[in-house]
C-alpha cells in the first residue's frame, strides 16, 4: 500500500502545532477522568508524537504503544520520543495499523485522533469491538470526528502557515466526493522563501465520513456508549463500554 504521508511528513508536524494548541488541554482532561487507574494506553495513528507527549504527561508512569503504519512519520516520531528521557522510557514506537498490531489486554485506554476517517465502515467496527474486548474495566476509547460528515465537496483552504527561519511553510486542503460515505482529501505543502514557491509535494487519501448519530448507533452495536467533551469545536468523543459502572455519566 503506498504511503502518502511519505511526501508529506516533513512538513506535517510544523503544520499541525497551532491546531494541537486547544486538541492538547482537552486530550489530557479526557485522560485524566478516565476510571481505569492500570494498564497501557495504546495511540494509534500516533503520526508524529504530538498526542504520545500529552498522553505521558496526562498519565505519569503509564507505558504508552505508540501505533503508526507511515515510516515517515515514524521517524519524526521515534526522534520525538528518543530525545527525551521520560519518554524513551515509557513509550514503545510500534510499526503497523490498528488492525493488525496486538494490543495487550486490560488497556487503560486508547487514542486515535485525526485517524478514525482512515478505516473504512468495516474496519471501523472491528476497532470498536477489539476495545469492547480489550479495555480494562473503566477504560476509555477517545478519538476526535471531524467534518465532513457527509460526502461533498470541501472548497481549497489554507490550513496552517507557519515561518521558520528565513522561509514561509504553507498547507491547504480541499476534498471531493468520491462515494456514498466517502470522500477524497487533497492536500497541498508549499515552501516559499518572501513569498516565491521554492519547493512543495501533493497528497490525495481517502476519508470515510459519518455523523456523530450513526456513530452512536454503531459503537452501540459493541457494547459502547458514545459521549463528548471539551469543547464541541475539537469534536472529541469517549467511548466506554456499557457494562462498566458509572459509564453513562458525562
Amino acid at each position: 500500500m503506498s504511503d502518502p504521508y511519505e511526501r508529506s511528513a516533513e512538513y506535517l508536524d510544523i503544520l499541525i502545532a497551532e491546531s494541537w494548541e486547544p486538541l492538547a488541554p482537552a486530550l489530557a482532561d479526557a485522560l485524566s477522568n478516565v476510571r481505569a487507574r492500570t494498564g497501557a494506553v495504546v495511540d494509534l495513528g500516533a503520526g508524529s508524537g504530538r498526542g504520545v507527549r500529552v498522553i505521558c504527561d496526562a498519565l505519569p508512569q503509564t507505558p504508552v504503544l505508540a501505533v503508526e503504519p507511515s515510516a515517515a512519520m515514524r521517524a519524526v516520531l521515534l526522534a520525538r520520543v528518543h530525545e527525551a528521557d521520560e519518554l524513551r522510557e515509557r513509550v514503545t514506537v510500534v510499526p503497523g495499523d490498528c488492525a493488525g498490531v496486538d494490543w495487550p489486554d486490560g488497556v487503560r485506554a486508547v487514542v486515535a485522533l485525526n485517524m478514525i476517517g482512515h478505516l473504512p465502515p468495516g474496519q471501523r467496527r472491528a476497532l470498536w469491538g477489539r476495545a469492547a474486548r480489550q479495555l480494562a474495566p473503566g477504560g476509555a476509547l477517545v478519538f476526535n470526528l471531524a467534518p465532513p460528515f457527509t460526502p461533498v465537496e470541501v472548497e481549497r483552504v489554507r490550513t496552517a502557515r507557519v515561518v521558520v527561519g528565513e522561509l514561509e511553510y504553507e498547507g491547504w486542503a480541499s476534498a471531493r466526493p468520491t462515494g456514498a460515505d466517502e470522500i477524497t482529501w487533497r492536500m497541498d505543502y508549499g515552501v516559499l522563501r518572501q513569498g516565491r514557491p521554492l519547493a512543495g509535494a501533493s497528497v490525495e487519501y481517502r476519508w470515510w465520513v459519518t455523523t456523530e448519530g450513526a456513530l452512536a448507533a454503531e459503537v452501540a452495536e459493541a457494547g459502547l456508549v458514545l459521549r463528548r467533551t471539551g469543547d464541541s469545536g475539537l469534536g472529541l468523543c469517549v467511548l466506554e463500554r456499557v457494562s462498566d459502572p458509572a459509564s453513562q455519566v458525562g
